[in-house]
């Protein structure tokens, strides 16, 4: 199993942080993008202090740059870090896009289908054309005309994208080089990974698709108490996905859970959540969770998680590793990256 690593290369103490994931002997670093900091230019910093880790983002917005600009980044980025760069995408949501970026969130799989395509055709150096629903290049009846990236071509940026929903995680299957997962129970990995598998067979392209899955980490003690203990503090966590990442009408996350069976109880914790029962919410959220979101417990409990995860056929997993000082962060990723490579 291969393990990356959150990282956020521009906060104060973030590339010391990065260049530890690399001493570690991990995988990757990744990088968010939401209402804080852009996802790409901490990841040119990291590109400067690092030699050997893959650097991606999870996610960027698309719809916040045109994709001939996120493609010219992604270049960027490839040139920077000698081949490391992973272009990871996603749509996020109306909340976000409407209300932060001032974008219209409409046909998101359409937008990544065709950002997507442009993005492939400005990379293999190809003259910039594109008819689509969305995105039309050159602009009809304008003084545009198609041109040819002026940066070395071709060059090859993996792109992996965000999907939760069987609409986008075929897209995933179709045209992707990976898949970022998010969501995921190993119970019902067949929610999100058949689409997928699915659509790549279509694609006459099997197993083209890097399976990443996000998940938590905390170190306990192996008996109950002290994992039953932090289970519930993880689930806590998730009454701010449930009520506050999206609108009352869109949320994709509460939509993920539902279709593995905890939909009544996602409807109750953002409920709560919208009437101001923050404390509600949080303990509304069910134990299960806390504890099959998450690698948490002792070495030996958390090495059956990881084995339970690639036998589901996941091959990487995304880690906020959690610690006070650089120094308790470091022995947590050195000790999952040992127990992962024993797994």
């Amino acid at each position: 199993m291969k393990i990356g690593v959150y990282a956020q290369p521009s906060s104060p103490g973030g590339l010391d942080w990065v260049r530890e994931i690399e001493r570690s002997g991990a995988d990757s670093v990744w990088v968010a993008e939401y209402w804080a900091h852009d996802g790409l230019t901490p990841l040119a910093a990291a590109a400067a202090v690092t030699d050997r880790i893959r650097l991606g983002t999870a996610i960027v917005q698309l719809g916040t740059r045109s994709p001939a600009m996120l493609a010219m980044s992604a270049m960027s980025l490839q040139e920077l870090s000698g081949g490391r760069f992973v272009l990871g995408i996603g749509t996020s949501g109306p909340q976000v896009m409407e209300g932060w970026h001032g974008v219209r969130f409409d046909r998101p799989v359409t937008r990544t289908r065709e950002t997507i395509e442009i993005i492939r055709t400005v990379c293999s150096g190809e003259r910039l054309t594109h008819d689509g629903t969305l995105y039309t290049l050159p602009l009809l009846e304008s003084q545009g005309r198609a041109i040819r990236s002026a940066a070395r071509t071709p060059v090859h940026v993996p792109i992996h994208i965000a999907s939760l929903g069987p609409a986008n995680l075929r897209l995933t299957g179709e045209l992707a080089d990976g898949w970022i997962g998010n969501s995921f129970f190993v119970d019902h990995a067949e929610t999100f990974l058949e689409p997928l598998a699915d659509a790549e067979q279509a694609a006459s392209r099997p197993g083209a698709v890097e399976r990443t899955v996000n998940v938590g980490l905390e170190f306990t003690d192996g008996d109950e108490a002290s994992m039953e203990a932090a289970w519930r503090r993880h689930a806590d966590g998730f009454a701010f996905t449930f009520g506050a990442m999206g609108s009352e009408g869109t949320n994709f996350y509460n939509n993920a859970f539902g279709r593995q069976g905890f939909g009544d109880a996602v409807a109750e914790v953002a409920r709560l959540w919208r009437d101001g029962d923050r404390a509600g919410a949080a303990s509304a959220v069910p134990l299960a969770i806390g504890r099959e979101q998450n690698l948490i417990g002792d070495d030996v409990e958390i090495r059956r998680r990881i084995e339970q995860y690639a036998a589901a056929g996941v091959e990487l997993l995304r880690v906020g590793v959690p610690g006070d000082s650089l120094d308790e962060r470091a022995e947590a990723l050195g000790r999952l990256v040992d127990i992962a490579g024993r797994a």
